[in-house]
């Protein structure tokens, strides 16, 4: 696919957050991540407000195991809480993506160079990454590496499907809708022989408002043409 990366994403621990389980002070992990988390990750890999990221797949490599538990979460009332969160343990996920220019940023029009955005993304990767991986928490370290998606064995080879039941899809904000409100996406995944295919943000049929929203200002004033960004990648990768 055009302007797409492949990538395998694990570390020892994640926290994909089902939120049905945050009113109580607890956290349970979905058994797999959500669109939104494998978007935060890939813009952790390259970001500009001129791209929109999206991914296309997910491949599951290892078994789904979970592992409870007790955190002293921060209580800001000075009492001694202690609360219990379910993580998946040693997680490790092929993911596809690719990368679209942001319709709803007509402003950075100056900055829609396909051919070097995507070198700068390709390059990003190689080295892990612009800014650190988590996957789903802050406390749930992860990394990447460049992959071919489908390559290797993995434990759902030959599986069959999985019905994943309502999840969380991912969130909607102003700048990749044009409209001023936050919304959250809903849907219904099923994992076939491991793999997750994604549908794309506007096929979401279950959204629900959360909250107003205006948008960000991004334009060239504060952000800086991908072409001096490409020069100075090309100066440090000589170096």
């Amino acid at each position: 696919m055009r302007n797409s990366i492949e990538f395998e994403v694990f570390g020892n621990y994640a926290l994909f957050t089902d939120p049905l389980t945050k009113m109580g002070g607890e956290k349970h992990s979905y058994h797999v991540p959500t669109y939104q988390a494998l978007k935060g990750i890939v813009e952790s890999i390259y970001w500009k407000p001129t791209l929109l990221m999206v991914v296309d797949a997910i491949r599951v490599m290892k078994s789904i195991r979970m592992e409870s538990k007790g955190i002293r979460p921060i209580d800001y009332s000075g009492r001694n809480t202690l609360a219990n969160y379910t993580y998946l343990k040693d997680v490790h996920y092929q993911v596809k993506a690719h990368f679209i220019f942001n319709p709803h940023r007509p402003e950075m029009a100056f900055d829609r160079n396909e051919h070097k955005h995507h070198n700068i993304l390709k390059r990003s990767l190689k080295m892990g990454g612009r800014r650190d991986i988590f996957l789903g928490t802050r406390e749930c370290q992860g990394y990447v590496e460049p992959c071919v998606f489908g390559e290797g064995e993995s434990f759902y080879d030959g599986y069959g499907e999985l019905h994943l039941g309502t999840m969380v899809h991912g969130i909607n904000y102003p700048d990749e809708t044009g409209r001023d409100q936050m919304e959250v996406r809903l849907w219904t995944p099923v994992m076939k022989d491991g793999v997750i295919e994604f549908i794309r943000p506007d096929e979401c049929t279950q959204v629900r408002t959360i909250r107003d929203m205006s948008v960000k200002n991004f334009d060239h004033t504060n952000v800086e043409s991908v072409d001096e960004t490409f020069l100075v990648t090309e100066m440090e990768m000589n170096q």
